[in-house]
């Protein structure tokens, strides 16, 4: 009689579907946003907002949704945002005018920012340590499929069936993902008092972010300054709220001896770097094997393969680094990622571009993958919720503003837009390195990292 698979194996296969499902969806709606405009008569940009929607609602909210999962119980959340992620799933296949299909992309994005930091912290809580790195790089290596491969699936199923096809593949993957986090095991903060939420904070940064998330948006459609003015100045103040409210909370959403933890800033704070170079690879890459290189959407997305596929390998690579080898590997990476955008920008022939990307995709995928891996593996398992909510939502809304800022576009301003990020990742690993050498290794026999 075959053994039944042990119940944290449920939750490495639930969140492994739940975050090739969210990355998926993330990627693979930018090359069939021409088609959804002429289909549901969205004029201009409208049809846009099935990503910004997305993008806004995820951002906005996984912070909150960190700490609840570790407050309230983290399995029942995961099967929640899954769930909550399929059923949406349906409403934007069925939608019949863009307003709808916004609302159920927003309906989407909140089951995603319920999936990412509740199953990272369900995976640290459930795995022994010395697997734990393991299964969480297990688990993001198959999102980095879907993230790298995203935007090409996207293209192929709205040029051979309907952009609605792209919606229709995650109805039975977040359902399956969904029975198989209710067989998981069950965690929860249990060092604090239990179901007691911090309404003030979670209220304030919770408008904090949608503020932020809607001015990065805004800066990439070219809108008025006055009206930027307004979302930067409502955002200052709630961030400003938010602080007070938590300073003065018996039980704060996000305690502040989090960011005393000098390794977990900085894997949180260089990671967003890597995040931010990495979407911005994303972005380049495909967009100039077509108008760089002459390639057609489908000999581009060939081409982008074997840098797809290293992305994806990066991802169980990253979970084997030790916590003591946390900050090299990540400056390593930050190194590597220099050379290989400056390279892409530089490169001067077809075959040398493709070689570079490889090797650039290898390494910020590790790096980005690292920086959810190491910085769970320095936190109390306890609160990793928080943790990991904080940690995406720093790298999500970096990311954001790298691309807005940049205003990425092709030829020369793509080529503008790698260098600068080239630098910037150059400067994060030397920030990194003089880090290290100021404070040391920072951890205890244990590989777990004191709070200072």
């Amino acid at each position: 009689m075959a053994t039944p698979p042990h119940p944290r194996t449920w939750v490495l296969l639930a969140m492994s579907v739940g975050v090739f499902c969210v990355q998926l969806d993330a990627f693979a709606l930018n090359f069939a946003l021409p088609r959804i405009g002429a289909d549901l008569g969205a004029p201009g940009d409208g049809a846009r907002w099935a990503v910004s929607g997305y993008l806004l609602s995820t951002g906005t909210l996984m912070l909150g949704a960190g700490r609840l999962g570790d407050l309230f119980g983290r399995r029942g959340p995961l099967v929640l945002g899954l769930s909550l992620f399929g059923a949406a799933s349906v409403g934007c296949a069925l939608a019949t005018s863009l307003p709808m299909l916004v609302a159920a992309r927003a309906v989407q994005g909140a089951g995603s920012a319920v999936i990412m930091p509740v199953g990272l912290a369900l995976l640290t809580n459930v795995y022994p340590e010395h697997l734990r790195g393991r299964a969480t790089g297990l688990a993001l290596g198959i999102g980095g499929i879907a993230t790298a491969c995203g935007p090409f699936v996207g293209g192929a199923l709205t040029d051979t069936l309907s952009w609605r096809a792209v919606f229709w593949l995650n109805v039975p993957l977040a359902a399956l993902g969904a029975v198989w986090a209710a067989r998981a095991a069950e965690s929860r903060d249990t060092g604090g008092p239990r179901r007691h939420l911090d309404w003030r904070g979670l209220l304030t940064v919770t408008g904090a972010l949608a503020a932020l998330a809607v001015l990065l948006d805004r800066v990439q459609r070219g809108t008025p300054r006055g009206e930027m003015a307004f979302l930067v100045l409502l955002c200052g103040a709630l961030l400003g709220a938010f602080v007070h409210a938590e300073r003065r909370a018996p039980h704060p959403l996000v305690g502040f001896a989090l960011f005393r933890n000098g390794l977990y800033v900085a894997l949180t704070l260089t990671g967003a770097v890597a995040n931010t170079a990495a979407v911005m690879f994303l972005f380049v890459v495909p967009q100039s094997l077509q108008d760089r290189w002459g390639c057609s959407a489908m000999a581009a997305g060939a081409a982008f393969l074997p840098a797809a596929l290293a992305m994806a390998a990066a991802g169980p690579l990253a979970g084997r680094v030790a916590t003591r080898d946390a900050a090299p590997a990540m400056a390593a990476c930050l190194g590597a990622g220099a050379l290989g955008l400056s390279g892409l920008a530089l490169a001067p022939s077809f075959p040398v571009y493709l070689t570079v990307a490889t090797c650039c995709g290898a390494a910020l995928g590790f790096g980005n993958a690292l920086t959810l891996v190491a910085t769970q593996g320095v936190i109390r398992p306890e609160r990793a919720g928080e943790a990991s909510g904080v940690t995406k939502t720093v790298i999500t809304v970096a990311a954001g503003l790298g691309v807005a800022l940049a205003g990425v576009g092709a030829g020369a301003a793509a080529d503008t837009a790698l260098l600068v990020m080239a630098a910037g990742c150059a400067v994060a690993c030397a920030a990194l390195l003089g880090w290290r050498v100021r404070r040391g290794p920072d951890l205890d026999g244990r590989g777990r990292c004191h709070l200072r």
